[in-house]
């Protein structure tokens, strides 16, 4: 049933359709669309429009075709409609005759779209910062269980200095807090009811916006029509939410990759989220890391997509930005089973300690506690720094870390080092020197953790 065909003589021909129709995507959005019509039958109604009777009519109508559709019971394509709007009117038409075709009385598309889009996105925020809470408290739980353990540190993929991995997996944690801190600002932002704005200009019926919007859970109405049918911007910014973070987890997947590899061996990854090749037995490949990798190009896609489609569209609303659910409902789709197959690949890693910790030690990482060793005697730094490379070099030629050099091999650099530069060439040295707010430190470390795990604490509380 199209919705305006009225003013054309000739149905639309099957290539228009294939480019125009919606309903393969938007009938995600079927209960929101079939709740933003309950409320307004009952604005309608207040309005004088419908009679109590009608509008318990369409109310009990949708609020059994929002059953069905939770139970996966209703046929969206068969009926062969354009979108999920037309699709709803057709099914409540076949139902109450009449009375259904009063439902859209001074409403638009435009307006019933763009509340269908934001209940839909508000859904969904709700669901993804679960998963963004899931995924922080994970890393924390991983954090926790591995404060003892010390692995190199990385600028330019060159081994820099030792940290603990609880702090590696801390780093992250910040990340994905920043995410789920962006995700509640949306939330906020956006929080506003465009039902009722109706085409373009509003509706000369006296509907109650304040009541609608309060029904449908926003903090209010949109206060311009133009605005409130014609900007996505909540869209653009959910698709930003859905970038930056799947970002941080491509980021993490590829740490993850690379310390699972035989070069590095620090990581063990579990059967469940690996898998073999077609070829090669021996082959266990870490597949769902590199999927979490993969998965940022279609999410970016779509931001970069939806961000060109309407740089350029005049105000009000325009064919054009129909195309602004595909690549967002396929961004959650993606971002949601990254976080969600992201757990299960935290919970199913193990450590090998023994390794992290003789990579750690390799690298001549402590060459800069030699340097800062030489400054504590004295000596300006870049003086310091300059003996502490030729050290590094003379090991190398003997094939010896720095802490084997004897104390006259060290002499020949500078007469200044004595026997006690030997306690700060150590590891745990190195590592729990840093012992500053944000260091690698065990005090500094064991503290962020119990603060990571006060936070994910408190957002559990804040959960449905």
């Amino acid at each position: 049933m199209a919705l305006w065909g009225g003013r054309f003589a000739g149905g639309s021909s099957n290539m228009f359709r294939q480019v125009n129709d919606s309903i393969g995507f938007d009938m995600v959005m079927a209960t929101q669309d079939m709740t933003g019509s309950i409320v307004w039958s009952r604005a309608l109604c207040k309005a004088g429009v419908l009679t109590s009777a009608e509008q318990t009519q369409l109310e009990d109508a949708l609020n059994a075709l929002i059953t069905q559709a939770e139970a996966g019971e209703l046929d969206y394509i068969g009926k062969g409609e354009e979108d999920i709007h037309s699709f709803v009117e057709a099914t409540l038409t076949e139902q109450l005759g009449d009375v259904a075709r009063k439902l859209h009385t001074g409403r638009s598309r435009n307006d019933q779209v763009a509340t269908d889009f934001r209940l839909w996105v508000k859904d969904h925020v709700a669901m993804l910062r679960s998963d963004l809470v899931a995924f922080i408290s994970q890393l924390v739980t991983l954090a926790d269980h591995n404060t003892q353990v010390i692995l190199p540190g990385y600028t330019h993929l060159q081994r820099a200095q030792p940290v603990r991995f609880a702090h590696w997996a801390l780093a992250y944690v910040e990340m994905l807090k920043r995410d789920l801190s962006r995700l509640d600002d949306l939330a906020q932002r956006m929080n506003q009811c465009p039902l009722g704005c109706g085409a373009l200009a509003g509706t000369t019926y006296p509907v109650d916006r304040e009541t609608i919007a309060s029904e449908l859970g926003f903090d209010g109405p949109c206060v311009n029509s133009l605005d409130a049918v014609s900007d996505r911007d909540f869209v653009l910014e959910l698709l930003f939410c859905a970038s930056t973070s799947m970002m941080h987890m491509s980021r993490l997947a590829e740490d993850l990759i690379f310390y699972n590899s035989g070069e590095a061996q620090f990581i063990k990854l579990g059967d469940s989220v690996t898998s073999g090749s077609s070829l090669m037995p021996q082959k266990k490949n870490p597949d769902a890391l590199e999927l979490m990798r993969g998965k940022c190009g279609r999410v970016f896609g779509a931001l970069q997509g939806l961000l060109v489609t309407m740089k350029g569209l005049p105000l009000a609303y325009n064919k054009d930005m129909q195309e602004d659910k595909e690549g967002a409902i396929d961004a959650v789709t993606q971002w949601h089973i990254c976080l969600s197959i992201g757990v299960e690949v935290l919970e199913t890693l193990t450590l090998d300690k023994a390794r992290c910790e003789q990579a750690a030690k390799q690298g001549y990482a402590n060459a800069t506690e030699l340097a800062d060793y030489l400054v504590g005697k004295g000596i300006p730094f870049r003086t310091a720094h300059d003996i502490s490379g030729q050290a590094v070099v003379f090991a190398l030629s003997q094939n010896k870390a720095l802490e084997e050099l004897s104390i006259a091999e060290l002499q020949q650099f500078s007469d200044t080092i004595e026997d006690d530069v030997y306690p700060i060439l150590q590891l745990e040295y190195l590592v729990d020197k840093r012992n500053i707010l944000g260091g690698t430190g065990i005090e500094p470390v064991t503290q962020a953790v119990k603060s990571a795990q006060a936070f994910v604490q408190a957002q559990m509380l804040q959960q449905p």
